[in-house]
C-alpha cells in the first residue's frame, strides 16, 4: 500500500496502518486542542508545522486536532503512540509525552511534501489521508555520531540536524566533541582547552600516503559556549532526542596536550594542535594532576548534559608513550598491572567510577569490551561478534559497527562521489539490510543490544552539504531499521523512500540521489 500510495509512505514503517479512506483538510481555522500534559507535543507540531504550511493552529477547547496522554497505551512504551486521523478529527495519544513527540512526526510526513517547506498554497488548506497507526520501535537507541572536533559547525547548523534526526524518529545525537585536532567544549575551570586546542593551523586534505599526503594553508578553529550547549539540549529534548557527549580519553587528546602539556607524559614538549587524521601517538599521563583534569572537565560536562550517558572514547589509544615513560611504568607496578599496556583498562575503569557515582553510565568504544568494567555501555565498532562478546560478559551494547554504519565510507564506487575514508563502499542497502543483534544470539544477548547509531566522522567532510550528502539517504535507511525492525523489506523501503525523498528537496536536504546503483547493489554480510 506505501509503495502506491505517496501519501502513506512513511519512513521509518509504522508498526501497523490502516487505510480509513477519506481525507483530512487542515486549513486557516483549524486549532489544536491539548489535554493536559500534552502541550509540549501542541506546541512542537505548533512551530513545526504552522509556519511551514502557514496554519496557525491555534489552541483551542473545541480543537479538530487533539493530542493527548492516555495510560491505556502503556503497552506502547515511552515512544509509542496511536494515531487516528478521520475527515472530522486527528487524535494523537501515547502514554508518555515522547510518544506524542514521535507521532507529531507522522503528522509531518502525512502532509504533503510542500507543507515541510513553507511552499506556497493559494487555497491556505492542506489534506491529509485518512488513516489509523498504531506504532512502538523496534529498538530503544536509535542515534547518529556527528564529529564537529575534526571540523567545526555552528550551532544554527546542529539545530537543523537535530530537525533531521526528529523527522526519522532518531532519538539519540552523539556529539564528538573533543580529539586530536581541535577541542569544543568550553571548561571554566581550564579555559586554554578553547582558547588553545579549538585552533589548528592547517588541515590535511585527502587520505595520507608516500608522498601524497597534501595540507592546506587555512586556520580552522572554532568552540561552542555553554549556553549554546544548554540551547542545544533543550532544542533536542523539545523534539524527544537525548544529546550524548562525547570527551575522548585517554588518547585522542593531542589538542588538550596542546593547551596543557603538563597532562602529558612528557611535560616538557610543547605540542601544536594536530593537523593530521589517523591515529595520534600522544595520551594523557597517568599522573593524579591528570585525573583532577578529567574530573573536573567531566563535572563542567555533566552540568550542561543531563543525558544519563557520558561518552569518554577509550578507542586507538596507543601505549607506546607509557610504556617508554619511567613514571607511567612506576604507576602500573603500583597498581598491580602486569605491564604499562594495561594502564589503558585501569584508567577507564577510574573514570567510569567517577561518573557512576554521579549517577551517570559511561559508555566507551570497545572491540569486545573485555579491557571496560560492565558498569560500561559498550558502544561496539567492529562487528557483531564483538558485540555479541561483549553482551556474553554482561555489558549492554549500542551496535555501531564501522563497516555497516559508518557513514565517512563512499556510498558507491562511482567516480563522482566525494573524497571519503579510505575502504570499501557503505551502501545504501548495506545500511538497510544488516543485523545489529542477528537471529542466531540467545535471547540473552538480543536483549542486551541497546541499539544502534550511524557515525560520521569528519577528517574529510567540510561543509553542511557534505555531511547531508553523505548522511542522506543512509540515515533514512538506519532510522527505518531501528524504529521498523524486520530485514527482508528492502522492496518496500525503496518504495517508501522515492516518495521519502520529496520531504528531502522540500527541507533542501542535498542527499545523494537515488539511482540503480545504490539501489540495487548487495548488502554487506556481517560476522555473526
Amino acid at each position: 500500500m506505501p509503495a502506491s500510495r505517496p501519501d502513506l509512505a512513511l519512513l521509518p514503517r509504522p508498526s501497523r496502518m490502516s487505510s480509513l479512506g477519506g481525507r483530512l483538510t487542515l486549513d486557516r481555522d483549524t486549532a489544536v486542542r491539548a489535554l493536559p500534559g500534552a502541550e509540549p507535543a501542541a506546541d512542537l507540531l505548533r512551530s513545526l508545522v504552522g509556519p511551514a504550511a502557514g496554519l496557525p493552529l491555534a489552541p483551542s477547547p473545541e480543537g479538530r486536532i487533539v493530542l493527548a496522554l492516555d495510560e491505556q497505551l502503556g503497552g506502547l512504551g515511552e515512544e509509542g503512540y496511536g494515531l487516528t486521523v478521520g475527515p472530522q478529527a486527528l487524535l494523537l495519544r501515547a502514554a508518555h509525552p515522547t510518544g506524542l513527540l514521535r507521532g507529531v512526526q507522522t503528522v509531518r510526513q502525512l502532509l504533503p511534501a510542500e507543507a515541510l517547506s513553507g511552499g506556497a498554497r493559494g487555497s491556505g488548506s492542506w489534506e491529509l489521508p485518512c488513516v489509523e497507526i498504531t506504532d512502538i520501535p523496534e529498538l530503544p537507541w536509535r542515534g547518529s555520531l556527528l564529529d564537529v572536533a575534526r571540523h567545526f559547525r555552528p550551532m544554527d547548523y546542529l539545530l537543523r540536524y537535530v530537525d533531521l534526526l526528529a523527522l526519522h524518529k532518531l532519538n539519540v545525537l552523539h556529539l564528538h566533541l573533543t580529539d586530536d585536532q581541535g577541542w569544543r567544549m568550553p571548561v571554566d575551570a581550564y579555559p586554554r582547552l578553547t582558547t588553545v586546542g579549538a585552533r589548528r593551523a592547517r588541515s590535511q586534505r585527502g587520505p595520507e600516503g608516500p608522498g601524497r599526503t597534501r595540507f592546506d594553508a587555512t586556520p580552522h578553529e572554532g568552540a561552542y559556549t555553554k549556553a549554546e550547549l544548554r540551547g542545544l539540549v533543550r532544542y533536542a529534548a523539545e523534539r524527544g532526542i537525548t544529546v550524548v557527549p562525547e570527551i575522548e580519553m585517554p588518547g585522542h587528546v593531542r589538542a588538550a596536550l596542546a593547551a596543557y602539556p603538563e597532562l602529558g607524559n612528557h611535560p616538557e614538549r610543547r605540542l601544536e594542535v594536530w593537523d593530521r587524521w589517523g591515529v595520534c601517538e600522544t595520551i594523557l599521563g597517568v599522573h593524579e594532576e591528570v585525573f583532577a583534569f578529567c574530573r573536573a572537565v567531566l563535572e563542567e560536562v555533566m552540568d550542561v548534559f543531563p543525558s544519563p550517558y557520558i561518552h569518554i572514547g577509550g578507542e586507538e589509544c596507543p601505549t607506546s608513550e607509557w610504556e617508554s615513560s619511567p613514571a607511567a611504568r612506576e604507576r602500573a607496578a603500583a597498581e598491580g598491572l602486569a605491564d604499562p599496556a594495561a594502564l589503558h583498562g585501569w584508567f577507564m575503569g577510574r573514570i567510569g567510577a567517577f561518573l557512576v557515582e554521579h549517577g551517570r553510565t559511561p559508555v566507551g568504544w570497545a572491540v569486545s569490551g573485555t579491557e571496560l568494567p560492565l558498569d560500561f555501555t559498550v558502544m561496539a565498532w567492529r562487528d557483531a561478534s564483538h558485540a555479541r562478546a561483549a553482551a556474553r560478559r554482561g555489558h549492554r551494547v549500542v551496535a555501531a559497527y564501522h563497516r555497516t554504519t559508518y557513514l565517512d565510507y563512499v556510498q558507491s564506487e562511482a567516480s563522482f562521489e566525494p573524497v571519503a575514508q579510505p575502504g570499501d563502499p557503505v551502501t545504501l542497502r548495506t545500511v538497510h539490510d544488516y543485523e545489529p543483534a542477528p537471529a542466531e544470539w540467545s535471547p540473552e544477548e538480543r536483549d542486551r543490544i541497546l541499539g544502534t547509531q550511524a557515525q560520521l566522522w569528519t577528517e574529510y567532510v567540510r561543509t553542511p552539504e557534505e555531511i547531508e550528502y553523505l548522511s542522506y539517504p543512509r540515515l533514512c535507511a538506519l532510522a527505518d531499521r531501528s524504529w521498523s525492525g524486520g530485514r527482508g523489506d528492502w522492496p518496500g523501503f525503496v518504495g517508501r523512500l522515492r516518495h521519502h525523498t520529496a520531504r528531502l528537496d522540500a527541507l533542501g536536504v542535498p542527499y545523494r540521489p537515488l539511482d540503480a546503483r545504490s539501489l540495487a547493489t548487495a548488502a554487506y554480510a556481517s560476522p555473526s
